[in-house]
C-alpha cells in the first residue's frame, strides 16, 4: 500500500494483497467509510483467513451498506466464533430489521461472547420480535448474559416484558438486579411500581447501588407519567 488513506490504494490491497495486507486494509478501509469499497469488502467475507473476514466485516458494519445484509447474514454460521460475533454486530450497526430473524436464531450459538453479541444487537434492532426470544434468555445460568438481556428488553420498551424483569428484580446477581431496575425504569410504565417499591423494602439496606437503581427508576416513572397529564 502506497498511501494508507488512498481509497483506490486500499481496495487495490484488498484485491491483491497478502492476507496480513488484505487485513490491514479492511481495517482503514473501516474508519474511512466509503461505500466504493464495498464489493471488494463483500469478496473478502468468503476469505479463507477468518482473521480477513472478520476485519471485512467490521469494515461492512462501518460503511453500513445494505447491500452487506445477506453475506453478513450468512457469515452469522461461521466456522470461528470471532467472525460470527463481527458479524452480529455489523448487522446491528447497519440496523436493518430484515436481519431480526436470522440474529434471533443466532441465540442458539454455542459461543457465550457470540450469544452476548446477539442480546445486545437485538435491542439494537429495536424490533418487537425480539421480546419473547430475549424474555427465555432470563432463564439462563450466565449472569452476564443475563445482564445484558434486561438492557435490550428496555431499549425495546415493550410492557409485555415487565412481569419478567420485575423477576430478575430478585435475580442472585447484583448487575442484573441493577440493570433490571433501570430498564423498568426507562420502560416507564406505571405498573412497575409496585414490584419496585416492594423490592426496595425487602431490599434491608443489601446494597446502597441497588437500592438507588430502585428509587431512580420509581422517580423517574412517576415522571414520565406526570408529563402524560
Amino acid at each position: 500500500m502506497r498511501d494508507e488513506n488512498n481509497i483506490e490504494d486500499l481496495i487495490k490491497a484488498l484485491n491483491e494483497g497478502s492476507h496480513k495486507t488484505k487485513e490491514k486494509a479492511a481495517y482503514k478501509l473501516a474508519n474511512l467509510g466509503d461505500e466504493k469499497a464495498v464489493k471488494p469488502l463483500l469478496i473478502n467475507l468468503k476469505n479463507e483467513k477468518w482473521s480477513v473476514r472478520k476485519a471485512a466485516a467490521i469494515a461492512l458494519g462501518r460503511i453500513g451498506d445494505k447491500r452487506a445484509l445477506k453475506a453478513l447474514i450468512t457469515l452469522l454460521n461461521d466456522n470461528y466464533w470471532h467472525v460470527r460475533q463481527i458479524a452480529a454486530m455489523s448487522l446491528g450497526l447497519i440496523g436493518d430489521k430484515q436481519a431480526i430473524e436470522p440474529v434471533i436464531q443466532a441465540l442458539k450459538d454455542k459461543c457465550l461472547n457470540v450469544r452476548c453479541e446477539v442480546v445486545l444487537v437485538l435491542g439494537e434492532l429495536n424490533d418487537l420480535r425480539a421480546v419473547e426470544p430475549l424474555m427465555e434468555i432470563l432463564k439462563e445460568k450466565d449472569c452476564l448474559l443475563r445482564a445484558c438481556e434486561v438492557i435490550s428488553l428496555g431499549k425495546l420498551g415493550d410492557s409485555a416484558a415487565i412481569p419478567a424483569l420485575a423477576g430478575s428484580l430478585n435475580d442472585e446477581n447484583y448487575f442484573v438486579r441493577v440493570n433490571a431496575a433501570n430498564t423498568l425504569g426507562m420502560i416507564g410504565n406505571q405498573s412497575s411500581i409496585a414490584y419496585l417499591k416492594s423490592s426496595l423494602e425487602n431490599s434491608n439496606g443489601e446494597s446502597q447501588g441497588y437500592e438507588n437503581a430502585l428509587k431512580n427508576a420509581i422517580e423517574k416513572i412517576k415522571a414520565k407519567t406526570s408529563n402524560r397529564f
